[in-house]
């Protein structure tokens, strides 16, 4: 009897203590199920709160890593760039900078050139990279394209250098003459001589000055505040009055018409200097006994009627190499002649800016030994000021592009200047002395 008892005691506490584990062990397999592992935290990583936020704001692009380089988060323009290509970072500079950052905690920036995507022409981009620890695990990399702020950079550099050179060689030139008038004081023929050399040097440099401050003007105002209906034939004739001298003493015939009745809308001192300057160089650049043509019609286009100015010369002609860069700022196709005429080769710049600011653009058509034909597209006056009515913030600026081969190059070829069913200037021609 008390053996049985025994028994069944043991068996009483085998029982319980098997109930203890088997509770034990089920919750202990709960706890661990719930609990993260290293595959859950691979396969769901978390941002801390706010980032995403933040991220999705930024004007940079934006990279989150994490411990295996996988990426968490990245922003489109990331893509954009061809920073994430298959879910992992593709830029290996950027990548080792991601470990060094994951190990030691620090920040660390750089600068770096990368492949444009999508092209075959070897253009880098220009690009600053910034990699920070993003909590314990994570790392961002914040990348920011540099590329515009370089050609910016650049174009302000050459311009820079390009005034300086510029105005060194009138201010050098007066320094020497003027030493020269007091070494031939005695001497009545040479200081006159001298003088009149210094004359035209103090012009020359008047010139420069007088286009720097214009150039910076169509840049930095916008046309359209002080807009105003502008007669063609009003412009054409300050042009010609402009140029009256310069032709008659070469005596090269101006001839103008087509003009009637035809109105632009924008800025009329901006709209002078920019055909006045198409019209001067055309006369600075033909031979002796020439002619040099101003005309002028409406054409029809799907968003509005432009207004077309031509300006032809029987001049020496542009090569296509120097057709590709003429409208940039103190190119001259002829140094030596640009500098015997005063041309300070930045005529050309002042009339791309204003036809960009205006809604228009300028072309180019010449042949070697054929002369050449300059024609200023701008929307007509009503098309133009709707236009202006609907869009406030217009660029005065124009093209972003500043000095880019673009710049000259016309969206449709204009006329031949010799081709007498162009316009109508050219069937029936006022003559002006």
């Amino acid at each position: 009897m008390d053996v049985n008892a025994a028994v069944a005691a043991a068996a009483a506490i085998a029982g319980v203590l098997t109930g203890v584990i088997a509770m034990l062990a089920f919750r202990w397999s709960e706890r661990d199920q719930n609990r993260p592992t290293r595959t859950s935290l691979h396969t769901d990583p978390v941002l801390p709160p706010g980032v995403d936020t933040v991220l999705s704001v930024l004007r940079s692009s934006a990279v989150v890593l994490d411990e295996t380089d996988a990426v968490v988060k990245a922003s489109s323009a990331a893509y954009a760039l061809g920073l994430v290509r298959g879910g992992k970072l593709a830029v290996e500079p950027m990548l080792q900078m991601a470990r060094d950052t994951r190990r030691d905690g620090e920040i660390r920036q750089v600068e770096l050139d990368l492949p444009r995507r999508g092209t075959g022409r070897g253009e880098a981009l220009a690009v600053s990279a910034r990699v920070a620890p993003l909590g314990s695990r994570l790392v961002l990399l914040l990348v920011e394209d540099l590329t515009e702020a370089r050609r910016i950079e650049a174009v302000r550099r050459d311009f820079v250098a390009n005034v300086s050179h510029e105005l060194k060689t009138p201010v050098g030139a007066l320094s020497l003459l003027s030493e020269a008038v007091m070494d031939a004081s005695d001497d009545p023929e040479a200081v006159q001589r001298f003088a009149g050399r210094m004359q035209i040097e103090a012009t020359r440099l008047t010139s420069l000055v007088q286009e720097l401050i214009d150039l910076s003007r169509v840049q930095n105002d916008d046309p359209l505040e002080d807009a105003e209906p502008v007669r063609v034939e009003e412009l054409v004739a300050e042009a010609v009055d402009r140029c009256r001298h310069q032709a008659g003493t070469k005596q090269i015939t101006m001839a103008a018409g087509g003009t009637a009745d035809l109105h632009v809308w924008g800025n009329r001192g901006q709209l002078a200097a920019a055909l006045g300057n198409l019209v001067e160089n055309a006369v600075n650049y033909s031979p002796a006994r020439t002619r040099v043509g101003i005309a002028a019609r409406r054409v029809t286009m799907p968003g509005g009627d432009l207004i077309e100015i031509a300006v032809t010369d029987q001049g020496i002609g542009i090569s296509d190499k120097d057709k590709e860069r003429i409208f940039e700022r103190f190119y001259r196709v002829d140094p030596a002649r640009s500098r015997a005429t005063g041309g300070t080769g930045l005529g050309l710049a002042i009339v791309k800016h204003v036809a960009a600011s205006h809604g228009g653009e300028v072309t180019v058509w010449s042949a070697e030994g054929q002369g050449s034909t300059f024609t200023l597209r701008l929307p007509e006056a009503g098309v133009a000021r709707d236009r202006s009515h609907q869009q406030p913030g217009l660029d005065a600026h124009g093209d972003e592009d500043e000095d880019g081969p673009a710049a000259g190059t016309p969206h449709a070829s204009p006329p031949a200047p010799h081709d007498s069913t162009a316009y109508q200037t050219l069937s029936a021609p006022e003559v002006l002395p």
